[in-house]
């Protein structure tokens, strides 16, 4: 395996400075998730994480920004629906991109 250069801060300070940017945190250890994601936040300077853990990662995030932490959770009722975790992430980051836009203009 070969590292990879990080993209996320050319992206955010050069590329795309205007831009609703979100990354992504994948972590094996509930304990650190929140840190890592905020730390995240804090290097590269965009707008949001979503966070989730391995061990819950189809039904269980959170959406962190520099203001807030929203726990998205999918109920047993809802995964028998055959609902999605990603479906919440996208309305919930649909209305902050717009919010951002919105202060933007």
């Amino acid at each position: 395996m070969k590292m990879v250069p990080k993209m996320l801060s050319p992206l955010v300070k050069d590329w795309a400075p205007k831009a609703f940017i979100i990354s992504f945190k994948l972590e094996t250890d509930p304990s650190i998730i929140i840190s890592r994601a905020r730390n995240a936040l804090e290097v590269y300077q965009h707008q949001v994480v979503v966070a989730n853990i391995l061990e819950s990662i189809q039904s269980f995030v959170v959406i962190i920004t520099k203001d807030s932490e929203t726990k998205l959770l999918l109920s047993d009722e809802e995964v028998e629906k055959g609902m999605v975790i990603e479906q919440k992430i996208v309305d919930n980051l649909r209305s902050q991109h717009t919010a951002f836009i919105c202060d933007k203009n």
